[in-house]
Order: structure tokens, then sequence, then C-alpha cells
């Protein structure tokens, strides 16, 4: 294990200087941009610069105390590669909403490619509030956010346009730890122009195992300008809480707090680059901002992503 750790370590920083900063350049789209989208224009007047900066955290629920038994968090003398702060990549990016009592909030999300080029991929735990008919509280995705700035604008999510899987609703949180992953269907931004026209995506990966390296994990944490980065590698980790039950992925990278939740685990694709996990998952994220985790993608999140391409309808709380 020792020997394996270093391996990857000297992978990643082998690799860091090429991949660190570099991102997907967007493609054009060759169709012509549907008409103007009455609700991306309402939703940009409404999330101002101020309102942006002034979002808390969507995953800011404080984490259960940790036990000796439970306590996740860095290993004695374990190498925890450092974060840094950037302006982004076009593929990822913030969703932002107003809770019910009209706080604003926000989640790190990225764009996946798919058929209709209008999909984006976070937590379930950010998500899951909007299934079904539950009312969209202003809720739109903006893809490379920083300081304070929309570039490519904002696209709001469709009515029934979320979807997280059945079993995180009947199991909870932390139960259902394992399958805390979620798609937000987007409607097209104010010029009518589809998400992935024009900020490109992400292939999503699924069934490939625990151990990837190098892997750049992205979040936005909250009440900060600017999104964060850093070049790690993934390992596995078998949970030791009964209440957060499961396998998942386990990646060390310093400084990802709350509001990086649904930030992209990437690994290098070719023309650009691959997701193959989301913060989330053990402990909704981690307790600690040096240790993050992500439900394994694998046949769930497989079909949790063909409902969403599909337009099946979505999941939602057993009433």
């Amino acid at each position: 294990m020792v020997r394996r750790a270093t391996a990857l370590r000297n992978a990643a920083a082998a690799t860091a200087a090429l991949l660190l900063g570099a991102g997907l350049t967007p493609v054009a789209s060759a169709a012509t941009p549907n008409a103007g989208n009455p609700a991306a224009e309402r939703l940009s007047a409404y999330w101002t610069a101020a309102r942006m900066a002034a979002a808390l955290p969507g995953d800011a629920e404080p984490a259960a105390p940790a036990t000796a038994a439970t306590a996740d968090g860095p290993r004695p003398g374990e190498f925890i590669p450092p974060s840094r702060s950037f302006d982004g990549i076009p593929q990822a990016g913030a969703f932002f909403w107003t809770d019910a009592d009209g706080t604003g909030r926000t989640c790190s999300a990225s764009v996946v490619h798919s058929p209709d080029h209008n999909l984006v991929l976070s937590a379930g735990h950010c998500l899951e509030g909007y299934s079904g008919t539950s009312p969209k509280r202003n809720l739109g995705f903006v893809p490379q956010y920083h300081d304070g700035l929309k570039p490519f604008g904002i696209f709001p999510v469709k009515h029934n346009g979320v979807y997280v899987a059945q079993e995180y609703y009947d199991r909870g949180e932390h139960a259902g730890a394992a399958y805390d992953f979620g798609f937000a269907v987007t409607e097209p931004d104010r010029d009518g122009h589809r998400l992935e026209d024009a900020v490109g995506a992400v292939q999503l990966l699924t069934g490939t195992g625990y151990f990837h390296a190098p892997v750049r994990m992205i979040g936005y944490p909250g009440s900060t300008q600017k999104p964060l980065e850093c070049l790690s590698w993934t390992t596995r980790w078998v949970s030791d809480d009964p209440a957060d039950p499961g396998t998942f992925e386990r990646i060390a990278c310093d400084g990802f707090v709350g509001g990086t939740s649904g930030g992209p685990m990437l690994v290098p694709w070719p023309h650009g680059w691959a997701v193959i996990g989301v913060i989330g998952g053990y402990h909704t994220g981690g307790n600690t901002p040096q240790i993050s985790y992500s439900a394994r993608f694998g046949p769930a999140t497989q079909a949790l992503y063909d409902a969403a391409t599909t337009g099946a309808p979505p999941a939602g709380p057993v009433s």
C-alpha cells in the first residue's frame, strides 16, 4: 500500500504542471440557437454579483460528531496536496438557489456530455430538495462562476428536471450515502444557447473502480469568489461508520470546505476531461477540509444518467 501510494503521488506530481490550469475549449454549435429564454433573463437579473457572493454553502449542515471509530481525516504523516485558487474552467461551475427562508445557497457542479447538450452533475444532497414538482426557488447553474461574474450567463433548471436516485430519497443522506449524486436538466440561456454548446462538457465515466491518478478536483468554497483546484489521486475507502455505510472514493486535497460539494473529480480524457466522482457520499463529502469522498459511479449512476437523458419521470420522496 505504501509503494502504491508513493507511485500514485509521483504520477500526480509529474503531470501537475501539464494538467492544472488546462481546460477544454468550448465548441461552438452549428445549430441555430433557440429563441431567447425569459426564465434565464429573470434569473440573470435576480442573481446579481452581490447575491451570488453572499450565498451560503448548500451543504453547510453541521457534521455528526466524529468518534474514534468514525473520525475521517488525514492519517498520521499523510501527504495532503495543496489546492490553489483560480478562475475556473467553463465545464465546472456553481448552482445558486434560494432556500425556503429566501437565503441564497450554492453548491459546485460540472457539465457532462449528453445527447441534448443540457446536463449538469452534482451531489445528491445539493439537489434533493428539487425533486418532482417541488418548486424551483431561483435554481440556476453558472458555468465558470468567479469574482461575481457570469461569463457564460446562467442556465435555469427545467421543471421536473432534477434527478436524484430513489434510494437516496428512501434511505436519507447518511444511510443512502452511496447514492449521493444527481443530475439537473437545464434550459437554454437568455440567448437561447444550450449549455454544452456554450461551454463544452466532460465525459461521464462509470464502472472504473476506486483508484485513479492523476485526479483534478475542482470546487467552490462557500463565501469565496473563486474556485479551488487540486491535483491528487483517489483510493478505496470502506466506511467504518454504520450510519454512512458503503465503499467510496477517497481523495486528499487541502482546503475543500462547505460549498465544494458536487465539485467534480476529473481525469484526463481524449480532448479534455472525464468525471469519475463528485464531492459527497461518506459524511456528505467528509468532516475535514483535507479529505473528501465520492460515491462510486457504477450502475446506479448510469441508470440515473439514462433517466435524465431520456426524460423519464424523476424520483422523489415517498409521501
